[in-house]
């Protein structure tokens, strides 16, 4: 059977190799001999047939040269004449049940190694060539009606031992070797007239748990290239570098064609290397699928559910995990949403990948579609989330240092420092979204929008938090200074503001974010209003409800 496999290419230059089949002389031996012995005690008689063949092919070695049958001749000879040729059948047939029942114990290791699972294939083989040679050999000795209820007893305790065995198996090539053996285990005793469909029904549960053994070892391959990325734009110095990338990664962009060398692309390693090893698995989904006599179209659904998984379930919580981990960085967070953004647009290059190696449209009826779009805009959507809490983070940390006096009698000339610190980080964070690499439609865009919200968000958490700074319960008293210096504070928030961090705001919106703080500090307003807000009754400028000190406003 393995070189019938094998040899399929040559098959029109050389005679058809009889493996896997009953050799021509077992197929002819039921017939050859029969009418040349008339002796009434001839073996022809005895229900034993001459395989004997003048015909001298060259052939793979048939049973009758490998096994030495003559012993079971001469006792069906001897039973024959005694008169006890049924109490001879009895006892073959009760010793072979017997001896089948060994053969088809598995050893508990087989799952360990390939060749474990080619001796137990082996002797099950060698069982029913032997059984099938006696069929055509003898009359009578085993019948159909013997051969088939053996063979019913050997496929379920077969697919049993399989199922048990192969779920122990966690190496995907094994898991695939495996089911190239049972393929040839199948074709060999199909030509011998064995039915094999529960053994290809059962490779479809196997084709399941190969499928589960492969998103692992892929779970460990993203891990490598997420986690050896230097999230840096790739740098290229000559066209044979850029052509490589282009090779690898389907990108096309006039403007960046257009620069000279040195120039960079707008994504890191990580997405050609991601988008080939998506292709890596696609093609070993396809190894498993040969010679399971499915249609191209289950062929394309296989493939396209396990790629489902890939992207749903692997390599999404591969980015989230990246994504979510301590030591991330603000400017890994933008080149993640870049990255994402370009294996998002790659997804149809995927379909098209399948398509070609299936020649299944993706416009036919029930085909599945990919969801590597909905992954990487999650990752994305994720990415992006993680900016603002990371910004709202830093924000909380650097208020953490704000140290206010509130029985200040003089305010200072200057901001507070922390909160000119703060400005000076949140100016040079936000800068990294001005100047990232790409193409002005898409990555400017992008990268826009994420930057606007982001800045947006941290203007609107810096508001909240020092509206809590001033309203929060310990502040009993404050003075005219104190006020004075957090007005100064204020103020440099709304330069802030003002300045423009980030392009793309239209008029005072981003200056909105401070403006409920604005209102508090109004003038003369301010004491009516922090009242009110508080829930005190009491003077104006004190939030205590008896009399002011002199000494206080």
């Amino acid at each position: 059977a393995q070189q019938q496999r094998n040899l399929d290419n040559i098959v029109s230059q050389h005679p058809r190799i009889n493996g896997g089949k009953r050799s021509k002389k077992e197929t002819c031996a039921g017939s050859d001999l029969e009418v040349k012995n008339t002796s009434p005690m001839s073996e022809q008689d005895s229900g034993i047939l001459d395989v004997e063949d003048e015909e001298e092919d060259e052939e793979v070695p048939g049973a009758q040269e490998l096994v030495d049958f003559s012993p079971v001749y001469r006792c069906l000879h001897i039973y024959s004449v005694l008169g006890a040729r049924e109490t001879f059948e009895n006892y073959y047939r009760k010793q072979r049940r017997k001896q089948a029942r060994l053969v088809l114990q598995p050893p508990s290791n087989m799952h360990e190694t390939l060749d474990g699972y080619r001796k137990y294939f082996n002797q099950i083989v060698g069982f029913f060539v032997v059984e099938d040679h006696i069929l055509h050999t003898t009359q009578g000795l085993v019948n159909r009606a013997y051969i088939d209820e053996l063979w019913e007893m050997a496929l379920s305790k077969t697919i049993a031992a399989l199922r048990t065995h192969s779920s122990y198996c966690s190496d995907p090539s094994l898991v695939l070797d495996l089911k190239n053996l049972i393929v040839l285990f199948a074709d060999t005793l199909q030509g011998y007239g064995f039915p094999v469909n529960q053994l290809f029904d059962m490779l479809l549960e196997i084709q399941d748990q190969y499928s589960e053994t492969l998103l692992k070892k892929w779970s460990g391959v993203f891990r490598n290239i997420l986690d050896s990325d230097n999230y840096s734009p790739i740098p290229v110095t000559n066209e044979e570098v850029y052509k490589k990338i282009v090779g690898q990664f389907p990108f096309q962009d006039a403007e960046l064609e257009k620069q000279p060398f040195p120039k960079k692309f707008p994504f890191s390693e990580f997405v050609p290397k991601v988008y080939n090893q998506i292709k890596e698995f696609i093609y070993a989904c396809l190894k498993f699928s040969e010679d399971l006599h499915l249609s191209s179209t289950e062929v394309d659904d296989m493939i396209r559910k396990s790629t489902n998984l890939l992207l749903t379930r692997t390599l999404s919580n591969c980015l989230q995990n990246v994504i979510k981990r301590k030591n991330v960085g603000l400017t890994e967070l933008v080149q993640i949403i870049i990255n994402t953004t370009h294996l998002e647009k790659s997804c149809k290059f995927l379909e098209e990948f399948i398509t070609n190696i299936t020649n299944v449209l993706p416009e036919t009826v029930h085909t599945t579609k990919l969801y590597g779009t909905t992954t990487f805009k999650d990752a994305r959507h994720a990415a992006e989330e993680e900016i603002y809490t990371n910004l709202n983070q830093k924000i909380d940390q650097f208020l953490q240092l704000a140290d206010y006096d509130w029985m200040a009698l003089e305010p200072g000339s200057r901001a507070s420092d922390y909160l000119v610190d703060l400005i000076g980080f949140l100016r040079s964070t936000f800068a990294v979204f001005t100047h990232l690499p790409g193409d002005v439609d898409a990555h400017s865009t992008m990268s826009g929008k994420v930057a606007q919200t982001a800045c947006m968000s941290a203007c609107k958490h810096l508001s909240t938090s020092l509206m809590q700074l001033l309203l929060e319960a310990e502040v009993r008293q404050l003075t005219l200074g104190a006020l004075q210096q957090f007005n100064l504070d204020v103020e440099e928030c709304e330069q802030f503001a003002r300045s423009g961090p980030v392009p793309g705001f239209q008029g005072d919106t981003l200056q909105l974010a401070f403006i409920d703080l604005r209102q508090i500090m109004a003038g003369e307003a301010f004491g009516e209003r922090f009242a009110f807000l508080l829930g005190w009754g009491g003077c104006v400028w004190c939030v205590c409800p008896w009399s002011c000190s002199p000494s206080l406003v």
